[in-house]
């Protein structure tokens, strides 16, 4: 199967905070694409650190995300912290077994998942 991921598109209301909070959050370089679009790009390509591009829309969110992006970190409560500095908000804290995460939601409340590794 030669199908892959090329990058995962996030819509938004604006640019302006979310676009700055992902660069901060992933440490990505952005890339100005049109009025429409600004992409977000990893310093170097590697796996599990997809580009992401940002679509503009005119409608804000309304509802829970159909999809969302899960993360791994080797603190969780560390990460979870310096993303609320940058502008996140915790959602929840959930569990299953001893597998745990937080749920948390970017400037514009998409949810995303911090997990410990």
């Amino acid at each position: 199967m030669s199908l892959r991921v090329s990058e995962v598109v996030i819509d938004c209301v604006d640019h302006g905070r979310v676009v700055e909070f992902w660069a901060a959050a992933l440490g990505y370089e952005r890339r100005t694409v049109n009025e429409q679009y600004v992409a977000l790009v990893p310093p170097a390509r590697e796996p599990g650190r997809p580009p992401l591009l940002f679509q503009v829309v005119p409608e804000p969110k309304a509802a829970k995300n159909r999809v969302h992006l899960d993360f791994r970190a080797p603190v969780m409560a560390e990460e979870v912290a310096r993303l609320v500095q940058l502008g996140a908000t915790v959602i929840a804290e959930r569990s299953l077994g001893d597998f745990a995460w937080t749920v948390l939601a970017d400037p514009e409340g998409n949810e995303f998942c911090v997990a410990g590794e």
